[in-house]
């Protein structure tokens, strides 16, 4: 796809690796983007300001205002300009000041207000890379929803070799070309995903629910929205506001009003996804007024009775092109359980995650899936923030089933 109008905002940080920048930036105008560069002070070392300015056609920006004149480099109108961020390369020194919003130049403070996505590549020597802090800064990156690209493995600098080199200028040119070619790869598709909680009512006062935060049915919604689908989310009670065109959100409370809602919508969605964690029982009789406590019984007794099962409901209903896809949350034999899921419920695919996994699961920002195909097929992720496992978990439908765009 030409990045023909594409708005880059490209920032250079002080490592050897930016003298392979001239060359992105003259594939990125060749192909039709604008760009606009930020450098630190210390990248000036490497690579010149006039080089850039002259390749890139702006003037190249490493200052918040001009001491001369008093002039304003504004970082929330360059944040708020770019439709896409990309830092590069992206020094320890950089990755430490991003993860911990330490905003003492302008590369930084226009990161902390960039709303577009963005994208970094760090380049460095091997031990600086591996060290711990480091990794963790880009753990942390990559949990606020950062893109990383990594770097290879090859001599560097210092002449020893392993991890560390930044990634040709070429391949990351490809990979911001792909970003935007998939803004556009389910335009046409309706998307139909179950997100958060239910609560079920025992009285006025108290339910019974989980500790779900939807947070990854709305990443899923996100990423599919952001690829030009349009997107139903039918939403258990969360704190979460999705904020996209495409995206329609129905507010429900119980399994049997997530059920009714989205068994409306079934018929018209092309992929459906059960991203839900709906309760599996309710009480079996709801009192309309508050149970009073009762202080001579010390044990109380709810009978419950078994909610409707929304994923088999539906996927009984599968018309010829549509996928459904379901997720499966265990505590114990994961994979096994998770097939059992899979054939039972007659899905295309299950995405299987466990609360063993550290830092995974309920309430968190990342998570660690293992996406099962019905044709037996496995991809497993590492430890990844919600937003990447849902653009991993997105990809993984489009490459897998031939979606027709138009509604069934």
């Amino acid at each position: 796809m030409s990045l023909a109008g594409k708005k880059i905002l490209l920032g250079i940080s002080g490592s050897i690796a930016a003298y392979k920048i001239p060359l992105l930036v003259r594939l990125l105008v060749k192909d039709g983007a604008e760009v606009k560069v930020i450098m630190t002070p210390t990248a000036r070392d490497f690579v010149t300001p006039l080089t850039l300015s002259t390749l890139s056609k702006n003037p190249v920006l490493s200052v918040p205002f001009d001491p001369d004149d008093g002039s304003w480099n504004s970082h929330v109108e360059l944040g708020n300009w770019a439709d896409v961020m990309l830092i590069a390369p992206a020094s320890a020194t950089t990755l430490a000041k991003m993860a911990s919003g330490i905003s003492d130049n302008l590369l930084i403070t226009t990161y902390l207000a960039a709303k577009c996505p963005v994208f970094f590549a760090p380049a460095m020597d091997l031990d600086m890379y591996l060290h711990p802090s480091t990794q963790a800064n880009i753990a942390r990156l990559i949990s606020y929803g950062n893109f990383l690209i990594a770097p290879k493995e090859g001599e560097l600098a210092s002449g020893l070799c392993g991890a560390g080199r930044l990634e040709e200028p070429d391949e990351i040119f490809k990979i911001l070309s792909s970003y935007f070619e998939k803004q556009l790869s389910l335009k046409g598709l309706s998307f139909l995903i179950t997100a958060g909680p239910t609560i079920e009512a025992i009285d006025p006062v108290r339910y019974i629910s989980n500790h779900s935060s939807g947070k990854m049915g709305y990443a899923l919604a996100l990423e599919a929205a952001e690829r030009g689908a349009r997107v139903t989310v039918v939403s258990g009670p969360v704190s979460i506001k999705a904020d996209h065109p495409n995206i329609t959100v129905i507010d429900v409370k119980s399994a049997q009003d997530m059920l009714d809602a989205a068994d409306e919508l079934f018929s018209t969605c092309n992929v459906f996804i059960a991203a839900a964690a709906v309760a599996d029982y309710r009480p079996s009789v709801f009192s309309d007024k508050k149970i009073k406590k009762n202080y001579g019984n010390k044990q109380v007794a709810i009978e419950l009775t078994t909610n409707p099962d929304i994923l088999a409901t539906l996927s009984a209903k599968k018309q010829q092109g549509q996928v459904v896809v379901g997720f499966a949350l265990e505590t114990n034999n994961a994979l096994e359980n998770a097939k059992i899921k899979l054939e039972s419920k007659k899905l295309d695919m299950i995405v299987m995650n466990t609360l063993e996994d550290q830092g995974a699961g309920f309430q968190s920002d990342l998570n660690k899936v293992t996406m099962i195909l019905r044709d037996g097929e496995q991809k497993e992720t590492p430890l990844l923030s919600k937003s990447m496992i849902a653009s991993m978990i997105i990809q993984t439908i489009v490459r897998s089933f031939p979606l027709q765009s138009q509604n069934l």
